[in-house]
C-alpha cells in the first residue's frame, strides 16, 4: 500500500484535520454573516417573522434532500456556489429567495457532511473527543466573528453581502491544499443512510435539537433583541454571546464525553437547557445580562453536537462512518427546516418572548425522549432487550 493510499485512508492526519477545520471555520463564518443579515434585510423589508421563519427553514429543506447524495469532489464546488449565491438575496425579489434557500442549504450541507468526515477520520481514536473539541471552538470563533464584520459593514445594502461572499470564497483554499489527503468517499453509503438515522437514537436526536435551536438562533435571535427593546446595533451582537461559550467549553465537554456515559451527559445538557430557556425572558431586558446568559446557555447546548460527533466518530469507520454522519448532518438539517418556522411562529404567537418558549418545548421533548429511552433499555424483554442494550451501547 503506498503512502498516498493511506492517506486518503485515514484523512491524512495533522494535514487533513488543518485542511477540513480550515474550511468549515470559513464557511461557518461566512454562514454566521449569512443568516442574521438576511433576516434583518426581510425585516427591513417588512417581512413577518413567520415568513422569515418559514424562509430560513428553506435551508433545512434542501439540506435534507441533498445529505443522501453527497459525493467529496463537491466540497469545493459546493463553497463556491454558497459564496456566489449570497449577493444575490440583496438582488431578488423575496419569492426568488426560496430558490437561492435551496441552492445555499445545499450548498451548506455538502460543506459540513464531507468536513466532518473527513475530521472524524483524520481524527486519533484516543483524542477523538478533544479534536472535536477544537472543531466546535473553532466553528465557533467563526460564528462570533460573523455579527463583528456585521457591526463594522452594517446590515444595509450591498456591502455585507460581497463581504460575506469574499469569506466564504476563503474556504477554498484549505480544500484545495488538502484534497491529495482528503480520505475517500465509498459509494456504499447511500444505501445504508436511512438505518443510521435510528441506530443511536440519543445522538441524532441531538443533532435534530441542536440544528433547531442553532438555525433558530441565529436567524431569530436578532428580531428577539429588538422586540425586547435593544437597539439594532446591539441585537447583531447577540450571537456572539451565544458562541463565546461555543469557543471556551466545547474542549472540556469533548473531553468529558470521553469519560463517562454519553447518554447521561447529553440528558444533563437537555435539562441545562430547558433551564435557560426559562430564564431568557427574565433577563432579557437588560443586555448586558442576557449577553452572559446566552454565553453560558450557548456553550453547554453547543455541546450536544460535539458529544453526538464524538460519538459516531468512536463506533463507525470507513463507508459506515460516512454514512453515520450523513444521518447525523441530515437530523442537525431536519432541525434547520423545524426549528426556524416553529421559533418564528412562536415569535408571533407569544410576543415577545416566544423565542424562549419555544426553545424551551424543543428541550422538553428531547429530554422526555431519553427518559424513555432510558426506562425502555433496563426493560428485560428477549430480542427487545438485546436492541435496548445495542442502543445503550451506543449512546454510551
Amino acid at each position: 500500500m503506498t503512502m498516498a493510499s493511506e492517506r486518503r485512508t485515514d484523512g491524512g492526519g495533522t494535514i487533513g484535520l488543518v485542511a477540513a477545520i480550515g474550511s468549515v471555520a470559513a464557511v461557518g463564518l461566512g454562514f454566521s454573516i449569512t443568516l442574521p443579515l438576511l433576516a434583518l434585510t426581510l425585516e427591513d423589508r417588512g417581512i413577518s417573522s413567520t415568513w422569515i421563519g418559514i424562509n430560513t427553514a428553506t435551508w433545512g429543506l434542501a439540506a435534507i434532500a441533498i445529505t443522501p447524495f453527497v459525493s467529496a469532489q463537491l466540497l469545493a464546488l459546493a463553497i463556491l456556489v454558497l459564496a456566489a449565491a449570497l449577493p444575490l438575496f440583496y438582488l431578488s425579489p423575496f419569492w426568488a429567495w426560496f430558490i437561492l434557500r435551496l441552492v445555499g442549504g445545499a450548498a451548506v450541507t455538502t460543506t459540513f457532511v464531507l468536513s466532518e468526515f473527513w475530521i472524524s477520520s483524520a481524527a486519533p481514536p484516543a483524542r477523538r473527543g478533544v479534536i472535536m473539541g477544537i472543531y466546535a471552538s473553532v466553528l465557533s470563533g467563526g460564528f462570533a466573528l460573523g455579527p463583528v464584520i456585521l457591526s463594522l459593514t452594517g446590515t444595509q445594502g450591498l456591502l455585507p453581502f460581497l463581504v460575506g461572499s469574499v469569506v466564504l470564497m476563503l474556504g477554498i483554499i484549505p480544500v484545495l491544499c488538502g484534497m491529495p489527503v482528503a480520505p475517500k468517499l465509498d459509494r456504499r453509503e447511500s444505501h445504508s443512510f436511512g438505518r443510521f438515522l435510528f441506530l443511536a437514537p440519543a445522538a441524532t436526536g441531538a443533532a435534530l435539537l441542536f440544528g433547531t435551536i442553532e438555525t433558530g438562533a441565529f436567524a431569530l435571535l436578532p428580531i428577539y433583541g429588538q422586540r425586547v427593546g435593544h437597539t439594532r446595533d446591539l441585537v447583531i451582537l447577540l450571537g456572539i454571546g451565544v458562541t463565546i461559550g461555543n469557543i471556551l467549553l466545547q474542549m472540556p465537554m469533548g473531553m468529558l464525553s470521553d469519560r463517562m456515559n454519553r447518554r447521561k451527559l447529553l440528558m444533563i445538557i437537555a435539562a441545562f437547557g430547558l433551564l435557560g430557556a426559562a430564564i431568557l425572558p427574565m433577563v432579557a431586558s437588560h443586555f448586558w445580562l442576557l449577553m452572559v446568559a446566552l454565553a453560558i446557555w450557548g456553550g453547554v447546548i453547543g455541546s450536544l453536537y460535539t458529544v453526538g460527533l464524538a460519538h459516531l466518530g468512536s463506533r463507525f469507520t470507513g463507508s459506515d462512518l460516512a454514512a453515520a454522519n450523513a444521518a447525523f448532518v441530515f437530523c442537525y438539517s431536519l432541525g434547520g427546516l423545524v426549528g426556524p418556522a416553529t421559533l418564528g411562529v412562536a415569535m408571533d404567537m407569544w410576543d415577545p418572548h416566544g423565542f424562549a418558549i419555544g426553545i424551551g418545548i424543543f428541550f422538553a421533548a428531547y429530554l422526555a425522549m431519553l427518559i424513555i429511552r432510558m426506562g425502555l433499555a433496563r426493560l428485560p424483554r428477549g430480542n427487545s432487550q438485546g436492541v435496548s442494550k445495542g442502543v445503550s451501547k451506543n449512546v454510551s
